[in-house]
């Protein structure tokens, strides 16, 4: 096989890790005519974009519990406000995709940009993006799996979010709080507060049946949020008490 470059090497041996749950550097070496050094720098890289594991002399696919995402199927809703998401990510953006089943909505719009880098701690998303055709670099958190958010959480992903910095967080949540801002069932709050304050414009998508739910958990203060993006089934009393904490509302049709 002749000689492909860094990206269409990697994404052949994740298409040959799905197929055969397990690949050797020597294998590999050999399909591509290149280095066991490249080889092993390139599991290392796909290991980092939390894609495989590494193991002596190769790697193994990640265990099905950690990838496959939940049999649910996006809500018309959901594809509503992604594509109104879509419309503020500019080309070259760097950007804070947050684990949840509106904000994954937004990945194949991520393909229609060029030049994104994208960080998540979502093993799903990731996976998403990594399936793009126009595929923008990406970026993992890593840290501690937490079964519940199905996402990484802790202090190694917060140390990894802040060392970088970034254009826009997309983040959901559990609820809406209209005079205090967004609420989560989870008790691991610290993540998404370090999303939010690398980040210089926060957009929270949300579906209007979310909104005045009364859960005690402040996620992200009014303070910090710069855009909140929902869907039109909201009454406009509703429309006018969210105006009045000084974000940009944005309602999908």
């Amino acid at each position: 096989m002749s000689k492909r470059n860094t990206k269409q090497r990697r994404h052949i041996i994740i298409t040959e890790l799905n197929s055969l749950g397990e690949v050797s550097v020597d294998q590999l070496s050999k399909k591509f005519d290149t280095s066991e050094v490249t080889i092993r720098k390139d599991l290392a890289a796909l290991e980092n974009s939390g894609l495989l594991l590494r193991r002596y002399g190769g790697a193994v696919s990640l265990p099905r519990e950690l990838i496959e995402p939940k049999c649910e199927k996006l809500s018309k809703r959901k594809i509503s406000i992604a594509e109104k998401a879509a419309t503020l990510i500019r080309d070259h953006n760097r950007i804070i995709l947050d684990s949840g089943s509106t904000t994954s909505a937004l990945v194949k719009e991520l393909g229609k940009k060029s030049g994104l880098v994208v960080m998540t701690n979502s093993l799903s998303i990731a996976s998403d993006i990594h399936a793009l055709e126009n595929e923008p670099t990406l970026l993992m958190t890593g840290g501690t799996w937490d079964p519940l958010s199905e996402s990484f959480q802790g202090k190694v992903a917060e140390s990894v979010l802040r060392s970088y910095d970034f254009d826009q967080l997309f983040i959901g949540a559990d609820g809406i709080d209209i005079e205090r801002g967004t609420t989560t069932f989870n008790e691991l709050l610290g993540l998404s507060q370090v999303m939010a304050e690398v980040s210089r414009e926060v957009i929270v998508m949300i579906e209007s049946e979310k909104i005045n739910r009364k859960i005690p958990n402040l996620e992200i203060p009014w303070q910090q949020v710069h855009t909140l993006i929902t869907d039109d089934d909201l009454s406009l009393d509703v429309r006018n008490k969210l105006i009045k904490q000084g974000i940009n509302l944005i309602c999908a049709k």
